[in-house]
């Protein structure tokens, strides 16, 4: 069950809300669960198999939720943004639909000025790593 303050740090909604709960946050990063990934109506699926590639919106809604976390910290709104870029992604399975429990999303913010953050993100599940790489989210002007 999505908690509902991770659900409003997000601009997605229903199925595609990914994440599930927040284990932990500071200014620099955020680590979260999720058991969504087991979903056999997963929105990403295909013919109910759920690739790992898709592990990047993971960890790019945990970017989302940690700029909304950090700018509820501040007593700010959360600035909207978008994906736009994507490097160095290592995808270490083909699949995740079927791997048992939590995945484990950790995103860590490299750099944040007025009009992008870039963040390093992780997934992981019982202890080994499925996938990693960086993201630049592109904030709206004027937000």
């Amino acid at each position: 069950m999505i908690d509902s303050a991770v659900a409003s740090l997000i601009p997605h909604t229903g199925a595609m809300s990914l994440l599930e709960r927040v284990v932990d946050w500071d200014d620099a990063s955020v680590t979260l669960t999720t058991t969504t990934h087991r979903n056999p109506a997963h929105p990403l699926a295909d013919n109910g198999r759920l690739r790992s590639i898709h592990l990047c919106e993971y960890g790019a809604q945990a970017m989302a939720v940690h700029g909304g976390l950090r700018a509820q910290a501040r007593g700010e709104r959360v600035q909207p943004g978008m994906l736009v870029s994507l490097k160095d992604v290592a995808l270490h399975c083909d699949y995740i639909h079927e791997l048992e429990g939590e995945l484990l999303i950790e995103a860590r913010q490299l750099h944040c000025n007025d009009t992008a953050w870039q963040y390093e993100f992780r997934a992981s599940h019982a202890g080994r790593l499925l996938a990693q790489g960086r993201a630049i989210i592109s904030l709206a002007s004027g937000a």
